[in-house]
């Protein structure tokens, strides 16, 4: 089971970030979180890794479309998007709203999984 959407770019990381960002917003979505994953290991632990980035993006009018239907669904919100690095590449990495209607088996979910999901399909098309 694929709970992913990706999309791969030759674009340097810091340029992809910002590419991210502004094609969430286009799609109506804003950042609520970001979690530097690479300072954060890096800070706590002493770890070495790649750029890697998530991104809580929430599109507020799909988000509380879901919380009605479901009000345990916030622990699936916010939609996480991820920045990373690969290969040479930036990897651009959204959940699959889909994956709430199949974890859950709430099919009243759908509607607004699916719209969440075009949307998000959008943003990264544009990257």
């Amino acid at each position: 089971m694929g709970y992913g959407i990706t999309v791969r770019t030759d674009m340097p990381f810091a340029e992809a970030v910002k590419a991210v960002r502004a094609a969430l917003a286009e799609q109506g979505f804003g950042v609520l979180t970001e979690i530097d994953v690479r300072a954060t290991l890096q800070a706590k632990l002493g770890e070495q890794m790649e750029d890697y980035l998530i991104l809580g993006a929430c599109n507020p009018p799909l988000a509380h479309r879901a919380l009605e239907q479901d009000r345990q669904i916030g622990l699936l919100l916010p939609c996480n998007v991820v920045v990373r690095t690969q290969d040479g590449h930036t990897v651009v990495e959204a959940l699959d709203p889909l994956t709430m209607v199949r974890l859950t088996g709430q099919e009243s979910l759908r509607p607004v999984a699916s719209e969440a999901q075009a949307r998000l399909r959008a943003a990264l098309a544009a990257i």
